[in-house]
């Protein structure tokens, strides 16, 4: 435009210069007035658009937007229904803007920016069971931030977070029913309360000092 708007003008000066009647002479320099003003618009534009692109290329990366550090969210609440989970993230400040939601079939990671010049992050590296991410959705209220997990199979999830199941003994054809037995007893030590530990302690130390027989003793 700003090339055809020059070759314009300089027509429209070579006219000028070979007119003989007033009129026609005054005509074409209310013209050239015109699209010379004009011209100098499309050129200032035209200079101001690239020395935006200049500034653009010339900009110094930011590291701190890649580098940021984060304060862990692990205070929440959730609960479900036979299709979803819903967790409670109690937050004042968040902006939706401001928050970064990636849901994966197995994860799920908030990232909420600049709440009072400090960086939060709401992370579950691997969930009890698979997701439906394109349906999961993050909402920002005053006071909390609430997200929605889509669950792929109906059902109700024990915990958010994905445990294994240990107190499912490995009885292989190949391994020693006596080592998978007293797994089971470790996995039962491991799990239980203080009183159960001391219960557990207490008949191995007993069978260990002959008190009381072993019940594993006949065990084929």
């Amino acid at each position: 435009m700003e090339q055809q708007l020059k070759l314009d003008l300089e027509e429209l000066r070579h006219l000028q210069s070979i007119a003989k009647r007033p009129r026609v002479i005054s005509f074409l320099a209310s013209e050239i007035c015109d699209l010379d003003a004009k011209f100098a618009t499309v050129t200032a534009a035209a200079a101001a658009t690239q020395r935006a692109e200049v500034s653009v290329e010339k900009a110094p990366f930011d590291s701190g937007a890649v580098n940021r550090s984060y304060a862990t969210l692990g205070t929440f609440s959730w609960d479900q229904d036979n299709d979803k989970i819903k967790i409670y993230i109690s937050i004042e400040g968040a902006d939706q803007e401001k928050v970064d939601a990636v849901f994966k079939p197995m994860s799920v990671d908030i990232k909420l920016h600049d709440i009072h010049e400090k960086n939060y992050r709401f992370y579950i590296p691997k969930l009890n069971k698979e997701i439906l991410p394109d349906k999961c959705k993050l909402v920002v209220k005053p006071t909390k931030v609430i997200v929605t997990l889509v669950k792929v199979s109906k059902g109700n999830w024990l915990d958010l977070h994905f445990k294994e199941d240990k107190l499912k003994p490995n009885l292989g054809q190949e391994k020693d029913p006596m080592a998978g037995i007293m797994d089971l007893m470790k996995n039962i030590y491991e799990e239980g309360d203080d009183e159960m530990k001391r219960t557990i302690a207490k008949a191995w130390s007993d069978t260990r000092s002959g008190k009381t027989a072993d019940p594993l003793k006949n065990y084929p």
